[in-house]
C-alpha cells in the first residue's frame, strides 16, 4: 500500500504541474495528453510491481509506453491501424525540438497543434519516468517529487497561474505531496495541514503580490519573432495603387457591415519615415477581446487574397481567430502577416456596440505615440491649435480636427499625385497645397493630434466596396485603397477617423459596430463655435470605478485567506490556552475535588509527553508506567503525590488548603521535569497536539 501510494502522488504531482500550462494552451486541450501519459504511467507501474523480472526494464517499457500514449491521442491523427507512422514519428521529433519554443512565439491559447503542444506531456512523461525510479531508488520519498517540482516551475516561467487555478493547483500539488511523503496511512489531520498552507500559501501570493512587479516570464526572454520585410511599405504604394485602380485585390463574403480593411497599422514616425510595430507573434487559437473594450461583438469574414494584395493581409483592430492560415499577428495593432499570393482564411474580431464615444476619454496611456517626431516646421503648432479652437485633447477636439482638414483641404483627383508623408510633403500639404491624397490627410493628421496631446497612428489599408455581386461576395480595388488616422480612445479602442470622406460605407443593414458609432459622433458634433471644454471629472472618480471593476473577488479571496490563516492560529493559540483554562478550573475546585484535579492534569501531561496512560490508573499506577521513560525525579514525584491523594481521599477528613497545595506543587514539578528532560520535538507536540488537550 506505501508504495502504490507514493507512486500516486509522484503521478499526481506531474499532472498537476503539466496542466498549469493551461493559460497558454487551454485545460480542455491539455488534459487529455496528460491524463493519457498519467495513466500509461500507472497501469506500467502496476505491470512491473506483478511482474518483477521487468524492473530493469522499466524505464525503457514505461518511456516507449508513454510515448504510444501520447502519438494515440488527437495531437498525431497521422497513426495507421494505431501505430506510429512515418509522419508522426517526423512531428514527434519536430515537437521534441521545437515546440517549447514555437509556443513562447504564440499568442496564448496557442493553437493544439503537435508542433507546439507536445512538449507539456513531453515534460509530464519525463517528470513521472525520473519520479518513479526516484521512488524506488533514493533512501527516501522526497527526491520523487524535485521533477514535478522542476515542471511547476517552468510552467509559471511561461505564464503564472491565474487565481483560481492557482489555488486549484495547490490543492492538488498539496495532496500529491502528502501521498508521497506520508507512509502508510495518510492520517486527516496531516492532510488537512498540508492543504490549508498551500491554500494559504497561493491566496497570498495572489492578493498579496509581495513581489510588487510583474512576473517574470520566459516569454520577455525571446527574440522578436520578425516577419521579412516587404519590398514597399503600403503607405508609398497608395499613389501607384490609384493609377491602377481596377487591379483587384481582394475579396470577402460576410453579414457583419465593414466599412474598411487594415493592412498595416504605422504607430513611429520619425519626422521623416512612419514605421509599424515590430513585435510580431504566430496567432494561436483565439485572441480575447483587448481589456476595456465595452460590448465586444464577434463579426466574421471569409476572405480570398490574390497577389496585388501583398504578405499584409487584410484584417481588423481587434482580430479573434483565423482559420485556413497560420499567419504571423500584431498584438496590439491587429496586422496579419501572411505568405502572400492566392489565400483563403476566415477572419473573425471583435466589434464595440456602445454609445457614448462622443464624449467618451482618450486613453494617453497607449504606447508609442510620444515618441520623438523630429523637427517641427514653423506654423504647423499654429496651425493645430487653430483648427481645435484651443480645446483640450479630447475625442471631441479630434472630430474638430478631422472637420477642419475635411473642410478646409482637398482630396487630389489630378492624375499627377502628391507622394511623401514626411514633415516637408506634410508643411506643404497643410499651409501651401491644400490639396492631396489619404496619404497626406492621414499622416497630417496624425502629426498634429500628437502636437495637440491626442493619442494618434496612421493606418493603411481599403475602403470596402458600397455594391455586391450577386454571389454575395465583394471585390476589393486598388482604387479603394486608403490611409487614415486612428485615435486611442478609453472604452473604445484605436477609433479610425476619415478626413477624406472616402471610406466607402457599406450597405448591408445589420450593425456596422464602430463605423456606425463614430458616424453618430461626428453628427452629434456642436458647431465650431458652440464647443467647450467638458468638464473634468472630479477628483477620485476614476479611482474608485477601478477600484470597484477590479476588487468584485478580492473579498472572496481576503476571506478565504483569512479563513484559512485562522486555522493554524486558532489551533497554536487555542490548545495551549484551553489547557491554562482548564488548569485553572481543577485548581479553584473545592476540597478534595482539587487534590483529584491535579491528578487529572497529571495524566494529562504524562500523555502528551506519550507515555502510556489510562483513565483507570491509580497514581501508583502513573508512576510504574513513567519509569521506563521518564527520570527518576518525576517517578519519585508522582509516588509524593500519591501519599497526598490517599491522605486527601481516604483519611476520613476534608481535604486541607495545605493538601491541595502539596498535590499542586507535585503536579507542578512533574510539568518542569518533563519539559526539562523532553526533547524539543516532544516539547512541542505536548504544547501544540489537540488530541492531547
Amino acid at each position: 500500500m506505501s508504495e502504490r501510494q507514493t507512486l500516486a502522488g509522484v503521478l499526481l504531482a506531474g499532472a498537476v504541474a503539466g496542466l498549469l500550462f493551461a493559460p497558454v494552451f487551454g485545460l480542455a486541450v491539455l488534459l487529455p495528453s496528460v491524463l493519457v501519459v498519467t495513466l500509461v504511467l500507472a497501469a506500467g507501474s502496476e505491470l512491473v510491481a506483478r511482474f518483477p523480472a521487468l524492473t530493469p526494464w522499466r524505464p525503457l517499457l514505461l518511456g516507449v509506453a508513454g510515448l504510444l500514449g501520447i502519438v494515440q491521442t488527437e495531437l498525431f491523427p497521422t497513426t495507421l491501424a494505431g501505430l506510429p507512422t512515418g509522419d508522426t514519428l517526423a512531428a514527434l521529433g519536430a515537437g521534441l525540438v521545437d515546440s517549447w519554443q514555437l509556443a513562447l512565439d504564440s499568442t496564448w491559447p496557442a493553437r493544439p497543434d503537435p508542433e507546439l503542444l507536445l512538449f507539456v506531456p513531453l515534460l509530464v512523461l519525463g517528470a513521472g519516468l525520473l519520479g518513479i525510479e526516484l521512488a524506488h531508488r533514493a533512501r527516501g520519498p522526497l527526491p520523487a517529487l524535485l521533477p514535478s517540482a522542476a515542471v511547476l516551475g517552468l510552467s509559471q516561467l511561461y505564464a503564472p497561474a491565474p487565481e483560481g487555478l492557482a489555488v486549484a493547483a495547490a490543492l492538488g500539488y498539496a495532496a500529491a505531496g502528502v501521498l508521497t511523503l506520508v507512509r502508510g496511512r495518510v492520517r486527516p489531520v496531516a492532510l488537512a495541514a498540508v492543504i490549508a498552507a498551500a491554500v494559504a500559501g497561493s491566496g497570498l501570493a495572489v492578493v498579496a503580490d509581495p513581489l510588487g512587479r510583474p512576473a517574470y516570464s520566459l516569454r520577455q526572454e525571446r527574440p522578436t519573432p520578425l516577419p521579412p520585410a516587404p519590398t514597399a511599405s503600403p503607405l508609398d504604394e497608395i499613389a501607384a495603387r490609384l493609377r491602377s485602380g481596377d487591379l483587384a485585390v481582394f475579396s470577402y463574403t460576410g453579414s457583419a457591415k465593414v466599412d474598411r480593411w487594415t493592412t498595416v497599422v504605422l504607430p513611429h514616425f520619425d519626422g521623416v519615415n512612419w514605421r509599424p510595430d515590430e513585435y510580431f507573434q504566430r496567432l494561436g487559437a483565439e485572441l480575447a477581446p483587448p481589456p476595456g473594450l465595452l460590448d465586444p461583438q464577434r463579426r466574421e469574414a471569409d476572405i480570398t487574397t490574390l497577389p496585388a494584395s501583398g504578405r499584409w493581409l487584410p484584417s481588423q483592430p481587434w482580430p479573434a481567430a483565423v482559420a485556413g492560415l497560420d499567419p504571423l499577428v500584431g498584438p496590439d495593432s491587429g496586422m496579419l502577416f501572411g505568405p502572400g499570393g492566392v489565400t483563403n482564411y476566415r477572419i473573425a474580431w471583435w466589434d464595440p456596440k456602445s454609445e457614448g464615444l462622443l464624449d467618451a476619454a482618450i486613453d494617453p496611456e497607449v504606447p508609442g505615440w510620444r515618441e520623438d517626431i523630429g523637427e517641427i516646421p514653423p506654423g504647423v503648432a499654429e496651425l493645430a491649435t487653430e483648427a481645435t479652437r484651443g480645446l483640450r485633447a479630447t475625442f471631441q477636439s479630434a472630430l474638430q480636427l478631422q472637420r477642419y482638414l475635411t473642410e478646409n483641404y482637398r482630396v487630389s483627383t489630378s492624375t499627377d499625385l502628391p507622394t511623401g508623408h514626411g514633415w516637408q510633403q506634410i508643411r506643404k500639404f497643410l499651409l501651401e497645397d491644400k490639396e492631396g491624397t489619404s496619404e497626406q490627410f492621414a499622416t497630417a493628421y496624425v502629426a498634429l493630434a500628437r502636437l495637440l496631446g491626442i493619442p494618434a497612428r496612421v493606418a493603411v489599408g481599403f475602403a470596402a466596396p458600397a455594391t455586391a455581386a450577386a454571389d454575395g461576395r465583394r471585390t476589393v480595388r486598388n482604387r479603394d485603397v486608403l490611409a487614415w488616422p486612428e485615435v486611442a480612445v478609453q472604452g473604445f479602442g484605436w477609433v479610425p477617423l476619415d478626413p477624406t470622406r472616402t471610406a466607402a460605407r457599406d450597405d448591408n443593414p445589420n450593425s456596422g459596430g464602430l463605423a456606425d458609432l463614430t458616424k453618430a459622433a461626428r453628427q452629434k458634433l456642436p458647431a465650431p463655435a458652440d464647443l467647450r471644454n467638458p468638464d473634468l471629472p472630479a477628483s477620485g472618480t476614476v479611482a474608485g470605478e477601478e477600484e470597484s471593476a477590479g476588487g468584485g473577488w478580492q473579498w472572496l479571496w481576503w476571506s478565504l485567506l483569512g479563513l484559512v490563516l485562522a486555522l493554524p492560529v486558532l489551533w497554536l493559540a487555542g490548545v495551549p490556552l484551553w489547557r491554562l483554562l482548564r488548569r485553572w478550573r481543577r485548581r479553584r475546585a473545592a476540597s478534595a475535588a482539587a487534590v483529584t484535579g491535579a491528578v487529572a492534569e497529571v495524566r494529562d501531561r504524562l500523555r502528551a509527553f506519550r507515555i502510556p496512560v489510562t483513565p483507570g490508573m491509580t497514581v501508583r499506577d502513573l508512576a510504574g508506567a513513567a519509569a521506563p521513560l521518564a527520570d527518576r525525579f518525576t517517578v519519585d514525584t508522582l509516588r509524593l503525590l500519591a501519599g497526598t491523594v490517599d491522605t486527601a481521599l481516604w483519611s476520613g477528613g476534608p481535604a486541607t488548603a495545605e493538601l491541595t497545595d502539596r498535590a499542586w506543587d507535585a503536579e507542578r514539578q512533574v510539568r518542569k521535569s518533563l519539559s526539562r528532560n523532553g526533547s524539543l520535538r516532544d516539547r512541542l507536540r505536548a504544547a501544540f497536539d489537540p488530541r492531547t488537550a
